[in-house]
């Protein structure tokens, strides 16, 4: 499947999408051609946020997560869309289980393949090549997500799906400075986590042992 003939260039106006995304409880083949093509770049962008922080020589490219994730959320009928930051927020966790789901099937058909360590001073060190695991950060935000949802979901939105802090506080229905205060506390967490330290039992710990 490729993208339609909108200008996707221009923006399509939130009000548009979220009407279109109210039509996936009832989907259309025209419909949902439409959908796709107003929010490609959106897929694409965030499918490629999402492999910046994979190990080398992963197979899937941009493109075929994309068109992945999509066919998945496509076929969620009984999901309604609030607006594009609630469906791309949806849209992140998909493509993160998407790719340990590829991870592990990897994993299970290699298994005297050496795992790649995770050894991070910070979370954002995850984008250097030898300190990237994505099964060890999914497990370490599902831990975290028991503890602090809200502020599972900022890493997710911020770190996996590169939306900015404004797209993260509309999609979460909270304020900028809300998301700001969720990041330095879940950084704070993951990085214990992910440096074999004990993390704290609640987020607020996080940061006053960090």
């Amino acid at each position: 499947m490729r993208p339609m003939t909108a200008d996707l260039c221009a923006g399509p106006a939130d009000d548009e999408i979220t009407l279109w995304l109210s039509s996936l409880q009832a989907p259309t083949p025209e419909a949902g051609a439409q959908l796709f093509s107003l929010l490609y770049d959106d897929l694409r962008r965030m499918a490629r946020q999402h492999l910046r922080r994979e190990n080398p020589g992963h197979t899937l490219s941009p493109t075929a997560l994309a068109h992945e994730a999509w066919f998945r959320m496509a076929g969620q009928t009984r999901t309604l869309w609030k607006n594009r930051s609630h469906f791309l927020a949806v849209c992140s966790t998909m493509m993160r289980r998407i790719l340990v789901n590829h991870e592990l099937a990897r994993r299970a058909a290699k298994r005297d393949a050496d795992l790649v360590p995770v050894t991070l001073s910070g979370l954002e060190q995850l984008a250097a090549p030898t300190d990237r695991d994505v099964v060890a950060v999914h497990e370490a935000l599902l831990a975290f997500e028991a503890i602090d949802a809200r502020a599972a979901k900022v890493v997710e939105l911020r770190f996996f799906g590169g939306l900015e802090n404004d797209e993260v506080a509309e999609a979460l229905g909270v304020s900028p400075a809300t998301v700001k205060r969720d990041w330095v506390v879940a950084r704070a967490w993951l990085h214990r986590a992910l440096s074999g330290q004990e993390p704290p039992a609640d987020a607020a710990g996080a940061t006053a042992t960090a």
